[in-house]
């Protein structure tokens, strides 16, 4: 009997100047994680040479040209470049940045072609990996674009889901951005995800409100009374169980939160600030939406330790792991709907 092939993690390097390479190499430096999956890194064999002997880490790897060489039960290292980079810790780095994207678009290049089955993207500086080629706020931005898709910021930690309503988006500028389709691209997104990739059949979502205790019926602003609060009504009205807008500064204060599959918050702090606080280093950041799968750390390149050894690797080793359930549950539920479509069919 052919024993079956483990899951192929692609992971994107990162800043090279941040944690990045630490926290992957840490990882899987406990070689029971490859009895779960086979490790794809984008990056260069010499440049990983040297942060293993730079952290003392006991891991091996094997390089490879591209993706369609992985070796399973192997760490991989795929040579995306062979230029010589040099390394300076903790110090932003115009020039390195585009090796950055390199590992980046190498890794989403072979996500899109089946060679990997997920993504999990280290940290990255956004200000060095601009450039005329490369112009994207983020890794959501950037892979919505590339796989042609609606994507949306789900940070996830055990039973914990908090999305965004808009992530990237200067405060002065959230209210403007916030529509009733807007809202509905983002509820349908999430609803679908937590069925397809979470196993959740009929999900309960809480939307918070954009203003202090959602608008007070008006008086602190009226998004709140005029947009948010019919477009939720509108949607639950179709048989989508979607509830509020929640005064955002007691709702997880109370413990509402535990009440609901998922919550969607109204831009970025309200909904990041809570979801760190709760989760502790061990949330995973997942771009729901997408026709593949990416998570990354809940983390950013933290510069100040860089080099020194103490990055802590919990996040990025939790992305590992969520990428690999949401793979198995998107499996799952897209052969079980395949075979309900194919009765169907015979019927008719």
């Amino acid at each position: 009997m052919k024993k079956a092939q483990k899951v192929r993690i692609g992971i994107s390097i990162g800043d090279l100047n941040g944690i990045g390479s630490e926290i992957i190499l840490k990882t899987f430096q406990d070689p029971r994680m490859l009895e779960f999956c086979t490790p794809v890194i984008f990056a260069n064999t010499k440049l990983l040479s040297f942060y293993k002997k730079h952290f003392k880490l006991n891991v091996n790897f094997q390089g490879i040209e591209n993706a369609s060489k992985v070796i399973d039960g192997k760490i991989n290292v795929v040579n995306v470049w062979k230029e010589n980079t040099k390394i300076n810790f903790g110090k932003e780095d115009k020039f390195l940045g585009k090796f950055t994207v390199k590992s980046l678009e190498a890794a989403t290049e072979a996500l899109l072609k089946k060679e990997i089955d997920t993504l999990v993207t280290a940290p990255i500086n956004k200000n060095v990996i601009q450039s005329e080629e490369f112009h994207f706020p983020g890794h959501t931005d950037y892979l919505a674009k590339a796989m042609k898709g609606d994507s949306l910021m789900l940070m996830i930690c055990k039973n914990l889901r908090i999305g965004l309503l808009t992530d990237h988006v200067a405060v002065k500028d959230v209210a403007e951005k916030i529509t009733p389709e807007l809202i509905q691209k983002k509820v349908a997104i999430i609803h679908d995800t937590l069925k397809k990739d979470f196993r959740i059949q009929k999900p309960k979502i809480a939307v918070l409100g954009i203003n202090p205790h959602s608008g007070d019926n008006g008086v602190i602003g009226k998004e709140d009374e005029e947009v948010l609060k019919p477009t939720i009504l509108k949607i639950n009205e179709k048989g989508t169980l979607v509830y509020g807008p929640y005064s955002a500064d007691s709702f997880f204060g109370t413990k509402n939160y535990q009440n609901f599959d998922a919550v969607i918050a109204a831009y970025h702090d309200q909904g990041l600030i809570p979801f760190k606080t709760l989760s502790f280093g061990r949330g995973v950041n997942y771009t729901a939406g997408l026709s593949r799968i990416r998570t990354s750390p809940d983390h950013g390149t933290a510069y100040e330790i860089a080099g020194k050894g103490e990055a802590d690797f919990t996040s990025f080793k939790e992305a590992v792991f969520a990428s690999i359930e949401i793979f198995k549950c998107r499996k799952e539920y897209l052969k079980l709907t395949k075979n309900q479509l194919q009765k169907q069919s015979k019927k008719l």
